[in-house]
Parts: C-alpha cells; structure tokens; sequence
C-alpha cells in the first residue's frame, strides 16, 4: 500500500461542447441554455487545471470525450440527427460526460474486503442526454484500469435504481493510503427538482465493492439543497482525508450524520458553513463546495481548488478568508478559471474523478504529463470549434467536425482502439 497516491483524472471537454440546458436541476445549465458555447476555450481550460494540479505536485489522469453525436443512440430511438426533435438531437450531441465526478464510484483497495479497488460506472439513468453515456465510460475504465490483480471494474447498477456515481460519495480516512470509511449520499424529493441518486443504488454498489458495514454510512441529502440547485451532493459537500467540509443544509438529518460519522472515525474534523455567514443560494451560485479539497505533497496541508466564481461572490470570499486565518485543516485558497464549464453547471470537482491506487498499475496513456497536456492542448487548439450555436446542431459539418477532432485526440494520446 507505500505507492498508493490519490489521483484525480480530469474529463477532456469534448469539442460538441454547448448549451443546451438539458439538465433539469441545475440551475446553471438551465439559465444558459440557448447560449453561444466556446469548445475550444473550455477544454484549454480544463486543460490548465489540470496544469495546476500538476503544479501543486498533485498526481493527474484524463479520461477522453466520448464519440459524438451518438448516432448508435439516435438510431435506437428510431430517428437521425436530421430528423431528430431539437432536444434529442442536443442530447445526442452532449458533451456532459466531461464531469468525471459522474463517470464512476471508487472504493479504494484499502477499504475492500479482497484488497482491490473497485470502481462501478454510473447509469446516470435519471437525464436523458447523460443516460447513453456509460458505455463509452465503462470501455475507458476497463482500459486504464485493466490490471485485474489491483482493480476490478464493475458494470452500472441497473435501472430502475439512479446511480450518479462519486459526485454522491465521500470517503475520509487518516490518509489516502489507509483505510477509510465510506459516505454515499442518496436523495428522496427534491421540490420541483428530481433526485438523482437512489438509496438502492448506493447500497448495490457498496455491496460489489466488498465493503464492511462498520465502513460505510448511507446519508440523506436535503429535500432543501436539492430544490435550491445541489442537484448532486459535492454542490453543497466536500471532504478529503479526515475533513468534512459542507454547508449546514446539505443533509436531511445532520445531527444524526454527523454523530455516526465521528463515531465511525473518531479522527473527523467537520466544517459546517452556516447559513448565516453563506446562505445556500450563494453556496450553489458560486460553486464553493464544488471544489478540489486536497492534500498538498509539499507540506501535508489542504487546499481548496476553487472557480474563480467563489472569489467573486463576497459572502464566500469572506466566509474563506476568515476560514484559512483561523486554526483548520483548509490553509490554501486556489481559484481556477472553469467558466464554461460552470456555465453548464459544473465545476473543478465535477471535472475530476479521484482513485487512490499505484499509478505504476494504472495504463500509463491515461496518466498526464506537462509533456502530454502540450500535445492535447495542440490537438484542441487546431481541432476544436469556436464557438456552437444552438442552430449548429442541424448543420452536418459540425458532425464531421465533431469527430474529425476527437479522432486526432485519441491519435495523439495513442488510444485509438476507442474511436469505434
């Protein structure tokens, strides 16, 4: 277990990138919809994300854009892309699977009974435009992650059970590399808002994962935070080794959490906002919770990856400051510009799915190197489109170019078994 690391792999924003406001829930992604995209903008700024992990001297993997438009999809609903209704069309052309947070729930080897880490792919089965998305995932899991000795990749829960993967799980544990215990958040209602994840679902994957039940927590996320816009948990929660950080409305019973996770491990620090320092609007427009909380190499303490969009909203900004001058585990504050990804509703957290292994047992094309996010940045540079409007989506020159500009990333990064 010496050469586990934590390692958090990005999702390349795919060039069909747009705003198409398919995600009912999110606020963002509904309060942009019809508005002009900027692909190659957003993968570059994902791509210096991921540079500044790098940088920080955190470990950093990728995963690629999935093939689209789904033409496969479009054909199994009985339509083409010419004859498609506009929102199928858009769904089909969704570039969503760009929130790794969503690809996969991780149990790392330390917390499983048989010692490997297991990863299951989401169904995401609740939105439509993300629902055809796990084949593609499960096909770039099984990839990277091949070595059956260290992990084993299972297949999504199947419906009629939601699973939405890591964006409602949290682990925390002495360090990354030691045994954890394991919080899978599920919702119930959420107002006018659909719930996302199933309590069944949760439960089935901790079940294929071999964990213990003295491990693992099952908590309910607020009827509130979900009608507010918390459309997954890491929109109002985020924790990392021994620190909960989340926003006093993020679960239905705190108290009762939050007393069965320090009795599970006693070692916590748990970090309530108050609503009164930062109401939950502000939380959730802002994207505070939605951050990289991470361990720095360089000195053992944490930092806080935020969007820039935390730094701009004065209720947050100065929650922050007060946070990091006082005596917490959270000391560094680094806001990252992911603007088009936030406005369609993600941000750095969503981008990123985090697994703790041996990055000597993980397929080595999918690991980043400043050398590597040169060359994707040079692909994106000269394949991505500009902009997307709306109207594009009818225009079948943006289909060619569409994939014409995926072809050349998986080129690039020599992962051309999944052009097919």
């Amino acid at each position: 277990m010496t050469k586990l690391r934590e390692i958090n792999f990005d999702g390349i924003i795919g060039p069909s990138h747009n705003y198409a406001g398919l995600s009912l829930g999110n606020l963002a992604s509904s309060t942009n919809a019809g508005e002009s995209s900027h692909p190659r903008e957003a993968a570059l700024q994902g791509i210096a994300k991921m540079r500044h992990n790098i940088d920080l001297g955190l470990a950093q993997g990728f995963f690629m854009p999935l093939d689209r438009p789904n033409i496969g999809w479009l054909k199994a609903l009985g339509t083409t892309l010419a004859s498609a209704e506009p929102h199928i069309r858009a769904a089909a052309y969704s570039a969503s699977s760009m929130w790794a947070a969503n690809a996969a729930t991780v149990s790392p080897a330390p917390d499983s009974e048989d010692g490997k880490c297991h990863l299951t792919a989401a169904n995401l089965q609740t939105m439509p435009h993300r629902s055809h998305e796990w084949r593609g995932i499960f096909a770039q899991l099984k990839l990277a992650f091949a070595d059956q000795q260290n992990f084993t990749v299972h297949n999504p829960v199947p419906p009629p059970f939601g699973d939405e993967g890591a964006a409602n799980h949290m682990r925390l544990c002495a360090s990354h590399g030691e045994t954890g215990i394991e919080i899978f958040v599920y919702g119930k209602s959420g107002g006018p808002f659909p719930a996302r994840q199933h309590q069944e679902a949760s439960k089935a994957v901790a079940r294929k994962h071999a964990l213990s039940d003295d491990r693992i927590i099952f908590a309910e996320q607020s009827e509130k935070a979900i009608a507010a816009g918390a459309f997954h948990n890491d929109v109002v929660a985020v924790a990392n080794e021994r620190v909960l950080f989340a926003h006093e409305d993020a679960f239905a019973h705190r108290e009762e959490l939050y007393a069965e996770i320090q009795y599970k491990f006693p070692e916590v620090e748990i970090i309530t906002v108050p609503t009164d320092k930062v109401s939950l609007e502000d939380a959730i427009k802002s994207y505070l919770f939605n951050a990289q909380l991470v361990t720095l190499p360089k000195d053992g303490g944490m930092a806080l990856i935020l969007p820039t969009e935390a730094e701009a909203t004065p209720s947050v900004w100065s929650y922050l400051q007060d946070l990091i001058a006082g005596n917490c585990a959270i000391q560094t504050l680094c806001p990252v510009d992911v603007r088009q990804s936030m406005a369609n509703g993600g941000g750095p957290a969503c981008l990123r799915l985090r697994i703790v292994a041996d990055p000597d047992v993980i397929d080595p094309r999918f690991l980043a190197t400043p050398e590597k996010l040169d060359a994707i940045s040079a692909v994106v540079e000269n394949y991505w489109p500009e902009t997307i409007t709306p109207d594009q989506l009818l225009d079948t020159s943006l289909q060619d170019t569409v994939k014409n500009a995926r072809k050349a990333l998986l080129q690039a990064c020599a992962l051309t078994e999944l052009e097919s």
